[in-house]
Order: structure tokens, then sequence, then C-alpha cells
């Protein structure tokens, strides 16, 4: 007919290709041609010297920083991975401590841990948020838990008050990993700083990047002046700093150069407007497909704000009657582009099912105190999203002007009334 699918030969809906998202501009150009011009592209010094805390660039950027998302310290890192690193370093993680993380995050969420000879423990997510279950959290705490990494996934905040309240109980630590939620609101605050610690990725598909790149923050400065020492090669400068405590004091190079901080001292002004572009997308998406039978579109958390790294999508299987893969092939067809489905499960990762990180021999589990589950079926609604019923629209990908999101859900409704034809394929 008229409106035939175009995998099936008819004419797809949009037949261009959208705009790339790109959040760099000439202001960025600009602040790292002076940067060349003064030729000091680093300052750090791996020493205890004035020059310890960086160049000029990274430590405006880090004031900036603590500034924009109100926290006492910003510490700025080449990468949010080494930020993360950091953090859990900091916190006395001891050889075989247990922490507990979400599956649903990108490898370093859970590598971090084991860096530090940490054994993760995965805990459930809840279905329409992706972010970490307080009471899968509350039923893996055991005596050897120490902490607790609250993934803030695909730009919204984790039920920080609810962990908090663990947390406490527990006497446990809390880390945001709020790597793709830069510009979020908890109840009024910025998500990554209700934490111990938390912090930003600046890699090179999100909101606002360097390149490479993060932030970590934190309202405890013994945590940020230890975090600056893991970032800069610890065990030289712990003397001449008159630091007495010195566990995990085993230094790095994780320093933030000066054209990353000249790009991200522009970048941060901007992320505001852009992360205001990414909700006018959202919302714009979010009313056009709220009518599709067997598919949710994204819950915002009550008291909260989303920026979107992600749009997130949940098929109801069942009631469509055609799989996601078939859904997506139907889509990809009539030019829907950034689609993505499924997302992690960590714990089915190779190492984690064979425990081989550390040599051969099994370290750090072989110094588990306890004998720590990673099977299929710990995480029965990660499991299944990633399964069957998650698809994802990137929303770091493309510009998504406003006639492009009303292709995008025309497709999704020619789609949708297609439907019977593909369930009989």
């Amino acid at each position: 007919g008229a409106n035939a699918l175009a995998l099936n030969g008819g004419t797809p809906v949009i037949s261009h290709n959208f705009s790339p998202y790109s959040s760099i501009g000439i202001e960025e150009i600009e602040s790292v041609r002076k940067v060349m011009e003064t030729g000091v592209l680093s300052k750090f010094s791996g020493t205890w010297h004035p020059d310890f805390y960086g160049g000029p660039k990274v430590r405006a950027f880090e004031k900036d920083c603590a500034e924009f998302f109100g926290v006492k310290h910003a510490v700025a890192v080449n990468s949010w991975t080494s930020g993360l690193t950091a953090a859990i370093g900091v916190i006395g993680l001891e050889p075989g401590d247990e922490v507990i993380v979400s599956p649903w995050t990108m490898g370093a969420s859970a590598t971090a841990i084991i860096h530090w000879n940490g054994i993760p423990v995965f805990a459930d997510i809840e279905a329409e948020t992706f972010c970490l279950d307080p009471v899968s959290v509350e039923a893996a705490i055991t005596p050897y838990t120490k902490a607790i990494i609250a993934v803030d996934i695909f730009g919204q905040s984790s039920d920080i008050d609810c962990l908090m309240e663990i947390a406490k109980k527990h006497k446990l630590q809390i880390i945001s990993d709020t790597a793709q939620a830069p510009g979020a609101h908890y109840k009024g605050k910025h998500a990554g700083t209700l934490t111990h610690i938390g912090g930003y990725s600046l890699n090179y598909h999100k909101h606002i990047h360097t390149g490479e790149g993060g932030i970590v923050v934190t309202h405890d400065e013994d945590y940020a002046e230890r975090i600056r020492l893991i970032r800069n090669h610890a065990e030289e400068v712990v003397e001449g700093m008159k630091q007495k405590n010195l566990i995990n004091m085993i230094g790095h190079n994780y320093r933030m150069g000066e054209i990353e901080a000249a790009i991200g001292i522009e970048q941060l002004k901007k992320l505001t407007g852009l992360v205001a572009s990414r909700q006018r997308a959202a919302e714009q998406l979010s009313v056009g497909l709220k009518e599709l039978p067997g598919l949710l579109t994204p819950v915002v958390r009550s008291n909260c704000t989303h920026v979107y790294y992600v749009y997130p999508l949940i098929l109801d299987i069942q009631r469509l009657g055609v799989s996601r893969q078939q859904i997506y092939e139907v889509l990809s067809a009539e030019g829907v582009p950034g689609l993505a489905l499924g997302y992690r499960n960590l714990h089915l990762l190779p190492m984690y099912q064979k425990r081989i990180a550390y040599g051969s021999k099994g370290f750090p589990w072989s110094i588990a105190r306890r004998n720590i589950n990673y099977g299929k079926g710990i995480c029965p609604v990660a499991e299944k999203l990633h399964d069957e019923e998650y698809m994802g629209i990137l929303m770091c990908s493309y510009e998504y002007h406003e006639d492009d999101v009303d292709l995008m859900i025309e497709a999704f409704h020619k789609v949708w009334e297609n439907l019977d034809s593909l369930q009989s394929q």
C-alpha cells in the first residue's frame, strides 16, 4: 500500500542524514590557540612543588567546576575512569573488600574496584530508571561491603536519599558515577554532588567534552587532597605534603593537560544550553510516542531532571508480538538514526565469568572472603532489559532538530501501524 514499510520496498520516512551533534565551537579553538602560544601545554610537577597542582588552566577549570556544581572541591583528571579509580582508592578500600555496583553501566564502573583488588558485587537495577535498585543493594550487603557505586545512567540521578540512608545504616561510602548525567538535578541539587564523592565524564561522545577528561567532585577536603595525590605520583609527594594516611597512596599519572582544561572552561559555559537542547528533543519524542501501545517512554524520577545522554525505551515484546530485532530493523530502514539495542550486563563479561583479572590464578577473587555469584539470573531486571526489551536512542550522536524529531515520530507511528504485517513474517 501507500504506506508500505521501507523494509518491504516502501519509501523511507527519513531520507537525509541528521547533522552530527557537536559542542565544540570557535571559543574552544581560540582558547586552545592561546594555550599553544604560551608554550605551556602542561605544568604538573610530580614532586612536592608549587606546580604539584597543575597549570593555570587546570586550576581555573577546577575552580569553575566547583562553582558550577556547587561543591567545595573539583579535581580535573585525564578521564572519568581515572577519577572513579582515584575515588575508590581514597575511601580506604582493603584488598578483598566488596563494593556494590550496577551491571548496567560501562565497564570502568566495576573495573575501578578491581584496580584496588576489591571485589565487585552486582545489584539489580530499577526497571524504569535503569539506576541501582535500593532494595537489591540492601540485599547484597555483607559484613565485607565497603562502598556502593551509584551509577546515574543515561542522564538521571539514582535514588540518592534512599541509597544514602542505606549507606548510613551500614556505615558505607557512596560514590556517584555521574559520567552520563552532568547538569542533571536531584531535588534541586546537581546529580553527583550528594554522595561522598562523585564525578563526570568529558570524553568525546558526552554532552560536553575535552576529547578525553573527567572531573571528580567532593565536599570532603581530605578526599580531595588524596585524589590529587593519586592523580599525581602520590608516593613521591606524601612526605613533602605531610600526608600521614598512606593507604592506597600509589601514584598514577591521571593529570589533565592545559589544552584539555582550556577546552573544558569553554565547554562548561555551554553545558546548561546543550542539556536544554537534549531535553527539548526528548520531550518532543515523549509527547509524540506516548500513545504507541507496547512502548514505554522514559520515566523521570519526581523532583529530578533528566539530561538524556540516552533516550531509553522499553518494548513490551509480548504485547507487540514481534521481536526487538525486527522493530530495530524496520525503524532503521525508515531512516531513524542513533538506535541501540541492549546495553550492558557486566557480570556476564568473561572477566567475571572466568574470574581472571590479575595474572592467571583468579586474583582478586582468590582473596574474597566468600564465594561471589556472577551467574546469569542474579540481576533479572537488567538481564531481561538487555536481552529482550530495551532500545535506546543516542542523544549525543546527532543534533535532532525539531523537524527531524517530527520525522522520527512519524517513522515510529508508521512502523506501529504496520505491526500486523510484521507479526505474520
